[in-house]
């Protein structure tokens, strides 16, 4: 599992980048000068990254609605960088992801730790809290 942790955290790290340069870069190409640059002696699962980029991105307008409808008190663009592309992962997996490979109770708390890990001191309470709400209402 912690192959997927050390995944997901290129992903936030890919989509967080290539957020910060208002999307004008091509992501494919921050994904792969991302794992170019990872140094670890654990196996990078790649496909499991680029299904999950891909992923996001195939639904990125979908998330960012259900995100803004869940958490109607901040508007989307108001939401941390991080929390939302945080949240971007957790909605992903556990809306349009293989449920087998990714159970939706471990998308949330992967996403909560990625939060704690990278985000603010509120950001794993207000992740939780986000992804769920729409664990409750749509699964």
């Amino acid at each position: 599992m912690a192959n997927r942790r050390i995944a997901r955290k290129i992903v936030l790290q890919t989509l967080y980048e290539w957020e910060c340069c208002e999307r004008k870069q091509d992501l494919k190409k921050i994904l792969k000068r991302n794992l170019e640059k990872i140094k670890t002696k654990k196996k990078i699962e790649k496909p499991f990254i680029y299904k999950l980029v891909n992923l996001i991105i195939s639904h990125l307008k979908e998330l960012d609605e259900i995100i803004q409808e869940t958490s109607s008190k901040w508007p989307l663009e108001k939401i941390t960088l991080i929390d939302r592309n945080v949240l971007r992962i957790g909605v992903a997996e556990l809306l349009y992801g293989n449920k087998k490979e990714v159970p939706p109770k471990v998308a949330i708390n992967e996403a909560i730790e990625l939060a704690k890990t990278f985000g603010g001191e509120n950001s794993g309470k207000f992740v939780n809290g986000v992804l769920g709400t729409i664990y409750k209402k749509r699964l």
